[in-house]
């Protein structure tokens, strides 16, 4: 698929240029020349950044779950810990919450008990305990996860 001002094959240049591809392909659809799009490769962009969105917001809400569970569960490191576990929960959650959208709020709601599973058997990892010391579903809601003034209350 040609561009007329440049004469472009944007198919060929994908694979030689990424970068020239998608200025080429920002200006085509700036200026609705939809039929000249390199669409396979689009999508298959669209599809990628996507999938990087949502292992983005995933991985950050993993690492609120992980901190939480420290905060509240390790007991013995608490007093040496607490304010630095605190503080990366801040930042984890400001980070999450300038990246999230409606959609992507809805793919944390529907993986939060996946995320919940792994961030408990890293937690008990590096804690040295066995994972049993955590409930087996999730005890926290992701409203709470994404709350600057929540935090876990030690059982």
């Amino acid at each position: 698929m040609k561009t007329s001002k440049t004469n472009i094959n944007l198919s060929q240049v994908y694979d030689l240029d990424d970068h020239l591809w998608l200025e080429e392909t920002i200006k085509l659809l700036k200026n609705h020349q939809l039929d000249q799009l390199d669409v396979e490769h689009l999508i298959e962009e669209l599809e990628s950044l996507s999938r990087r969105d949502k292992a983005k917001v995933a991985s950050l809400l993993q690492q609120i779950i992980i901190h939480c569970l420290m905060l509240q569960y390790w007991t013995n490191e608490y007093q040496y810990n607490n304010n630095h576990w605190q503080g990366e929960i801040l930042t984890f959650r400001d980070q999450l919450n300038r990246l999230l959208t409606t959609n992507l709020n809805n793919y944390l709601l529907d993986e939060l008990q996946n995320l919940y599973q792994t961030a408990s058997k890293i937690t008990a990892k590096k804690m040295g305990q066995d994972i049993s010391l955590f409930p087996s579903q999730c005890p926290y809601r992701l409203e709470q996860l994404l709350d600057e003034n929540w935090w876990p209350i030690q059982p």
